[in-house]
């Protein structure tokens, strides 16, 4: 049974306070718009910390970052990359390969904002049902703007990726830029329920087998207190991701989420009253668990 609609997140609010229900929501944003913000103080403001964006930057006039997936599709258009190029896409490649690939989706990517707001909106609506596709449906997208690369000789992602579009409008006016991104809110809003994020996006199913072996995970290490509340549930973005690491006590499932199309975004860990969820190590040691103790129903 499904929490009620608004009281998602009530129970951690009254126990943590409102800063501990939102502090991982409230630090992602910090994030996000931090640096959104750096890569436009140089266009805006003349202030040229970071040169580029989120394709390749480069910061201070030293440390070079390159998008894996933007160099990947460059090098089978048979265009041979720079140095820096390569050296940007092996540092942000060794960071995710640490972090979790799907953070970059969490804590970096601006359009996840507003995927955000629109799952927010859909629960304050009470929008249910609406139409489905098999999560898999994003790594067909990114094998095609893989092959489109090879087959035309150019990026042809990069003229509707809506991050470089926002990025872009944000620098020259949005235009266009505003139909893609009203469209994906929309899509989310009233179509389907994380239909972007969850799949269609190319660049999240990329960073997201990027992280499979990543480190830094969510794990239910307190799923004894679970008081089958189901906030958590109703908040992740990733649904799927929590379901045996969380219910799977009496069968001795591992309780960290080694999924790797988990984003690491914590609302999980923000909703939940009674500290199930914590940050931790891929390999932490798995605490004992009474048996019997699987009464999740989710």
């Amino acid at each position: 049974m499904s929490p009620a609609v608004n009281s998602v997140g009530q129970e951690a609010r009254e126990a943590k306070g409102w800063w501990g229900a939102h502090r991982w929501l409230l630090l992602r944003r910090v994030s996000q718009l931090s640096l959104l913000s750096l890569f436009l103080l140089g266009p805006w403001f003349g202030w040229w910390l970071v040169k580029g964006n989120l394709n390749y930057s480069l910061t201070l006039n030293t440390v070079p970052l390159t998008d894996p997936l933007v160099l990947l599709q460059s090098l089978v258009t048979a265009h041979t990359p720079e140095r820096n190029a390569i050296i940007g896409a092996v540092l942000v490649l060794l960071f995710y390969l640490l972090v979790g690939g799907r953070s970059y989706c969490a804590w970096v990517c601006p359009v996840n904002i507003v995927t955000d707001a629109a799952s927010a909106l859909r629960r304050k609506l009470d929008i249910r049902g609406g139409g489905d596709m098999p999560r898999q449906t994003r790594y067909w997208m990114l094998t095609l703007i893989v092959v489109l690369a090879a087959t035309t000789g150019s990026i042809v992602w990069e003229l509707v990726n809506p991050v470089s579009m926002l990025h872009r409008g944000l620098i020259f006016g949005m235009g266009a830029g505003w139909l893609l991104i009203g469209a994906i809110f929309l899509l989310d809003l009233f179509v389907m329920k994380r239909g972007w994020c969850g799949h269609l996006c190319p660049v999240g199913a990329f960073y997201s087998l990027l992280g499979r072996f990543s480190l830094v995970r969510v794990s239910a290490n307190q799923r004894e207190a679970c008081n089958n509340c189901l906030d958590c549930f109703a908040v992740c973005p990733e649904q799927q991701v929590i379901r045996m690491p969380l219910k799977g006590a009496a069968k001795g499932t591992n309780p960290v989420i080694l999924s790797s199309d988990c984003s690491n975004c914590g609302r999980c860990i923000d909703v939940c009253s009674k500290d199930v969820f914590s940050f931790g190590g891929r390999f932490a040691p798995k605490p004992s668990t009474p048996s019997g103790s699987d009464k999740l129903s989710l």
